[in-house]
């Protein structure tokens, strides 16, 4: 298959085709993790106690199968945009290989710890054997999400995004269905309770691996999974990692934030802790757009850089700065005019609506600038320059925002916290946009940040 188009066809109408695909398969799992907590819910309080306590780990096994496909797919991308099919092949094939190895120990080690990991945060021996259950099930996984994971950025990095927006979305339906008939006992399936939601979750993910291998083995593709391609390449690993570990701890820094904020916020009360919560949840929906065009710019800008097209190149990273820009700025107008609305889809308590809605109309204040951060992020971790994105997510999440918050918390109360989301936004783009950072950054991010790539 001729991979060129990347470096040929027309920017935008390529950066949308290749968007497209991956917001609508983000959209669908969104839905679909909304949909598998509604009907976990239903058990038992307990139940769902348990998936929330689970979910921290699940959380993380995640991050390090996307954070490595980060890795995977800028290799490949880089390497074909510079004519180096061989070396973008041993990317595909080591990244496999590691990302398999990485579930196997991830399966072992985690459900090992998951007993001690409940007891830390509860007593609920009824909990904590939910909690178990699930785990044990789900973690058994662990090297499908890998494989997955690894597939899908395979893909990607050659312009393959609707393959990955129907095996995600094949995956996710499959889920949605199975839910209800392993949890409660539908038809010829027993009632197995909070197992059976382990159990559906396994299931699709095998079921987006089978189409994976399927479209993979009888449809051409510019790379391949090569055996030839396994011997050792001590550099060709060192690569994957300098940009996959920086890639899963940007994943799971917003996770030590949330923590971080909730401490804080729990002082005064349990509503804004709640508030925060249901903040994240829309969050998710508000950014899926920006998200997913950033990641079809990864692949697009990977390549034309191998390629040495540094014209084209800003082209494609402004263009991005400016979809996302647009993006958030529709998610500003929708927060200060629909707040109500959007806490009540939430909550039913007016004290929550009420905080909730004076929170999201102070944080929206931010979002059009955010649309830098995530841009820039997103453009570095394409480019293979993993530890100057996690510079940016450093500062974005700890060195500005946990002590803003802190400070303006005691200034101004709970609100304060609010404040500082929009505040840390402000000062991570003018870091990162400003002449002075050539005194304190690194050259390859200077570089970028100031839009000179070579």
């Amino acid at each position: 298959m001729n991979d060129t188009f990347m470096k040929e066809k027309p920017i935008f109408h390529l950066l949308t085709s290749m968007a497209l695909p991956m917001v609508i398969s983000m959209l669908v799992n969104a839905m679909y993790n909304i949909v598998d907590s509604l009907f976990v819910a239903q058990i038992s309080e307990d139940a769902m106690t348990a998936l929330s306590l689970v979910y921290p780990v699940q959380n993380l096994i995640n991050a390090i199968a996307i954070g490595f496909g980060v890795g995977i797919n800028a290799q490949i991308a880089l390497h074909l945009g510079a004519g180096e099919h061989k070396k973008a092949d041993m990317a595909a094939t080591h990244g496999l290989v590691l990302s398999l190895l990485h579930g196997v120990v991830i399966t072992v080690v985690s459900i090992l710890v998951m007993p001690t990991f409940l007891r830390m945060f509860t007593g609920n021996e009824t909990v904590i054997q939910m909690g178990v259950t699930y785990a044990r099930i789900a973690f058994m996984f662990s090297t499908v999400i890998m494989a997955a994971l690894a597939f899908e950025k395979i893909f990607q990095a050659v312009g393959r995004m609707r393959v990955t927006m129907v095996g995600l979305m094949a995956g996710s339906v499959c889920n949605i269905i199975l839910d209800p008939m392993l949890i409660f006992g539908i038809g010829p399936f027993p009632k197995m309770g909070i197992a059976g939601a382990a159990l559906a979750t396994g299931i699709g993910q095998i079921l987006t691996v089978a189409i994976y291998l399927v479209i993979y083995s009888t449809t051409q593709i510019s790379v391949h999974v090569r055996r030839d391609c396994l011997k050792p390449d001590k550099k060709m690993d060192l690569n994957l990692y300098a940009i996959g570990i920086p890639a899963i701890l940007n994943l799971a820094l917003p996770s030590l934030l949330v923590s971080f904020l909730n401490s804080i916020l729990a002082v005064y009360s349990q509503v804004y802790v709640v508030v925060l919560g249901i903040y994240y949840k829309l969050q998710t929906f508000l950014y899926l757009p920006a998200n997913g065009i950033v990641q079809g710019m990864r692949p697009i800008i990977g390549y034309n850089y191998g390629a040495g097209e540094d014209a084209r190149v800003k082209k494609i990273y402004n263009l991005t700065l400016a979809m996302t820009g647009t993006i958030m700025a529709g998610g500003t107008v929708l927060c200060l005019v629909f707040a109500g609305p959007l806490m009540t889809v939430f909550s039913s308590n007016p004290e929550t609506i009420a905080e909730g809605q004076t929170a999201l109309r102070i944080i929206c204040a931010g979002f059009i600038v955010s649309a830098v951060t995530v841009t820039g992020s997103g453009a570095l971790e394409g480019l293979g320059k993993g530890t100057e994105s996690l510079v940016i997510s450093l500062v974005r999440y700890i060195i500005a925002m946990m002590p803003i918050a802190w400070a303006l918390c005691r200034l101004l109360g709970p609100t304060g916290v609010w404040h500082a989301f929009w505040i840390t936004e402000v000062i991570t783009a003018i870091i990162k946009q400003s002449p002075a950072c050539r005194n304190i950054g690194s050259e390859a991010f200077l570089l970028f940040m100031s839009i000179r790539f070579r």
